[in-house]
């Protein structure tokens, strides 16, 4: 038998200005929880094609300059559930955001300002200490 496997989740840090978009989950894991855009990364897919394609079917929007941040190791030990999430940054390009099948309440938030509760991925990176705003 084949031993059971992480997924591979993608979030897309999309900024507009000094502010982040973020979503509250409608179903799967976390109903309720705020996150970023994102979804599974699928086979042959590349990390920024991923993130093109999960904001657009998430939220109706187009983004540009999509680049790795981070990542994150996410054990969901109640529901049984292990990804790894990798972070990618982007900037809005067009449209506003709409509610979809799977997420609804669109914000765009500055960071410091956060809602709760935060998706577990998204509490890892905030422990990281990660900013999309803050210059290395």
């Amino acid at each position: 038998m084949e031993p059971i496997r992480p997924k591979v989740g993608v979030g897309v840090i999309v900024t507009k200005g000094n502010k982040v978009l973020y979503g509250r989950r409608k179903r799967s894991h976390e109903t309720g929880f705020w996150c970023f855009p994102g979804g599974h990364l699928e086979f042959n897919e590349g990390l920024e094609e991923c993130a093109v394609r999960e904001v657009q079917e998430e939220a109706g929007i187009k983004i540009k300059n999509v680049r790795f941040v981070a990542v994150t190791n996410d054990l969901f030990k109640n529901e049984g559930k292990h990804y790894i999430t990798v972070f990618m940054l982007a900037e809005h390009d067009s449209s506003e955001p709409a509610d979809s099948e799977e997420m609804e309440g669109w914000k765009w938030l500055e960071w410091g300002r956060l809602p709760e509760p935060l998706s577990l991925p998204n509490a890892n990176l905030l422990k990281q200490g990660y900013n999309p705003f803050k210059k290395i």
